[in-house]
């Protein structure tokens, strides 16, 4: 059974920074990705990486957010830099046991999700 938890979330001015973190325990983790809901929007990728290190973001990332992970920890990280109201939501984050070549996957793909994590950015 994998078990997936995020943390890390909270609130921040506009132009602040967090970093979210995520633990998969017990199994070997594969692909990792986070991925968040805003307010009026269905959920959608924020970024990924393989278990090789290869990532993708979402264009409305803009070279803001860094996704890295740490596989000895089966932990993968967000660095979210230069944040915006709009980046308000909840973020989750999904993780699979299997492996890809190419980092962005269906969400469907992914068996493992956290609870979630709130981002709230004040303008």
């Amino acid at each position: 059974q994998v078990h997936v938890a995020e943390s890390g979330g909270g609130l921040v001015q506009e132009g602040g920074s967090l970093r979210l973190s995520c633990v998969a325990t017990g199994r070997s983790i594969g692909h990792m990705a986070w991925y968040r809901q805003v307010p009026g929007k269905q959920r959608e990728l924020v970024a990924a990486i393989t278990s090789g290190g290869l990532t993708d973001y979402s264009d409305f990332v803009a070279d803001r957010f860094t996704i890295s992970r740490d596989n000895a920890k089966n932990t993968a990280y967000l660095q979210m830099d230069n944040l915006k109201p709009e980046d308000t939501g909840v973020y989750y984050c999904a993780a699979t046991l299997r492996r890809y070549t190419s980092p962005r996957l269906a969400s469907s793909l992914y068996p493992y999700w956290g609870q979630g994590t709130q981002v709230t950015v004040s303008s």
